[in-house]
């Protein structure tokens, strides 16, 4: 069942992402160029977003338990550092340059359209790399531990 709901969901999203306009990266640009002519569409965009999760984030807050889960799955780290500093500017860096968010362009995919694959070729090897370097800074520390 948990599948499936996130299946629809996920379909959901991409679908909205899609009819939005938001999976093509001119809309994106046109945001971010406050000085030059500037799109406000992506704007209206978050603010229906927001509309719609708000009241079911409010919702949810009242809760035990998820609907579909034995319970709620916290961040583990709450922390301002390095990690997420970088992270934030590479995030902002590839959305500003491709006009790509990780979401918009998986949904985009679907166009086919080469550019997309490789902005989402980019990212993926992007994540590869950054969870090879976690599991590699825990095996050294797990192995300085151990001495």
């Amino acid at each position: 069942m948990r599948t499936l709901v996130a299946g629809i969901s996920g379909g959901l999203f991409g679908a909205g992402l899609t009819v939005s306009g938001m999976t093509d990266p001119a809309k994106v640009r046109g945001f971010l160029d406050v000085f030059g002519s500037w799109d406000p569409t992506l704007m209206f965009v978050m603010a229906a977003a927001l509309a719609v999760a708000l009241p079911v984030f409010q919702w949810s807050a009242r809760r035990a338990r998820p609907l579909l889960d034995a319970g709620f799955h916290p961040p583990q780290r709450s922390a301002i550092d390095r990690d997420l500093l970088l992270g934030a500017v590479l995030f902002g860096i590839g959305w500003g340059v491709a006009g790509f968010c990780p979401g918009p362009a998986i949904a985009g995919l679907a166009s086919a359209s080469p550019q997309i694959a490789v902005f989402v070729l980019a990212m993926c090897a992007g994540i590869a790399l950054r969870s090879w370097r976690v599991r590699r800074s825990l095996s050294q520390d797990n192995d300085e531990r151990t001495l």
